[in-house]
């Protein structure tokens, strides 16, 4: 054979060693990406499932505000109406489920806040527990949203990085959404003591 033909195998097989190898270097990115976000939703839904105790226990426990209790109901059902698949990391979609994930929050700690008013249930152990439960799982959804962003990173890097891009535009990888703060998160929240 000619040096020509020989330099011409030898390109085209390395060339498709090269696309092997980025192609599956995407692949296993791609895959982190979604587990990473598996397991942000894993943490939501735990915050959810215990809400939903917290609520029985104070409903039990206190002759509570019915319009806060109401409020926690309704953020936590519309919550978990919103099911984001990790192929779907838009900026739109990922702006609705954290909306709802804030509104969730925020009625959360309206209730926690309230709370305060009724020593009795500050004194149920249930209610105690289920507190602590909320507050180690409120550390566990940031955790896993930081995971998440890290994986999204690395995933987006080498999705945008040459020559990866050119595999990545052929098999149709393209970035996905970071978590981002909510509006709210950007201006430090206003705490009165009254005395």
């Amino acid at each position: 054979m000619k040096k020509g033909t020989l330099l011409l195998i030898g390109l085209v097989a390395l060339f498709g060693v090269y696309s092997c190898s980025s192609y599956n270097g995407l692949v296993g990115k791609d895959n982190l990406v979604q587990k990473a976000w598996g397991e942000v939703q894993n943490q939501y839904q735990r915050r959810a499932d215990l809400i939903g105790n917290l609520v029985k226990t104070v409903q039990g426990a206190a002759d509570f505000e019915k319009s806060t209790l109401t409020d926690v109901i309704n953020a936590r059902a519309a919550a978990t109406q919103i099911k984001l698949d990790a192929n779907d990391l838009t900026p739109e979609n990922m702006a609705r489920f954290e909306a709802a994930q804030s509104q969730l929050s925020g009625s959360l700690s309206r209730l926690l806040v309230a709370v305060e008013q009724y020593p009795q249930l500050k004194a149920n152990q249930n209610f105690l527990e289920l507190q602590a439960q909320l507050e180690g799982t409120e550390n566990r959804i940031t955790v896993a949203r930081k995971d998440f962003n890290d994986a999204t990173a690395d995933y987006n890097l080498a999705v945008r990085t040459f020559p990866a891009n050119i595999m990545a535009g052929i098999f149709g990888f393209s970035q996905k959404e970071l978590f981002k703060a909510s509006e709210a998160a950007q201006s430090a929240p206003d705490v009165n003591f009254k005395f």
